[in-house]
């Protein structure tokens, strides 16, 4: 008998592999254009539609319903009423998140990478646990509230380790507010903090040293050199 080959969704369009690679069947799962930044937007916890589609902005309403139709299928969403309709990732859709960290980090080697474009409140705060720096973390317990465009966030730092959780500010140190772009901006050595809390475009509410320190935790790998 033949294997059935376990395709996520019958319906997609013919663009199938036919490859036992992993990483080939990865890309039957995730691999159309936009599915893997919406599997990003959701990393954070659901979202209704509209809110997906806000961190994506060049994406059509089309295009996101066919992705999130797809990313269902295929076991990586589900969709739920709560009351309004949004969409979270399934258990096995979080364990995608190493797949963000070691692409990005691969990613911004390149001298072609623009770190000024826009980002979205999930990207930054991807970054963040890809781009940190555990040796300079270690030794450091805190939590750091993170209010992005008027949503918060708490990153929890333990033995090197951070964690992000989208919720409340509750027992917070200190609390970085601003838009995603700003603070990436400081975060990765662009603009200094002083900078940005005189311009206004970062504000620090707390402990003032713990934010300057924590705004040196992160750093992108180095630029891969070109020949030629």
């Amino acid at each position: 008998m033949t294997k059935p080959r376990g395709r996520p969704n019958e319906k997609a369009p013919a663009r199938w592999y036919d490859d036992a690679c992993g990483a080939a069947y990865g890309l039957e799962l995730v691999g159309e254009r936009w599915a893997l930044l919406v599997v990003r937007e959701l990393m954070f916890g659901p979202r209704r539609f509209g809110e997906i589609r806000a961190g994506l902005p060049g994406i059509s309403a089309n295009v996101l319903t066919q992705r999130l139709e797809g990313l269902e299928a295929a076991g990586v969403l589900v969709r739920r009423e709560h009351p309004s309709v949004v969409y979270e990732l399934t258990p096995w859709g979080y364990e995608s998140e190493p797949i963000f960290q070691v692409l990005g980090r691969w990613a911004v080697r390149s001298p072609g990478h623009d770190a000024t474009l826009p980002l979205s409140k999930a990207s930054v705060l991807l970054s963040l646990r890809a781009m940190i720096v555990r040796a300079r973390a270690a030794g450091i317990r805190a939590r750091v509230g993170l209010v992005l465009d008027e949503e918060s966030y708490v990153a929890e730092l333990a033995d090197g380790e951070l964690t992000i959780r989208r919720e409340p500010l509750r027992d917070v140190e200190v609390t970085l507010t601003g838009s995603p772009a700003a603070l990436a901006s400081v975060v990765y050595d662009r603009v200094s903090l002083a900078a940005a809390t005189a311009d206004g475009s970062l504000k620090v509410d707390g402990d003032r040293s713990l934010a300057k320190r924590f705004v040196t935790l992160f750093e992108l790998p180095p630029k891969v050199k070109t020949t030629g």
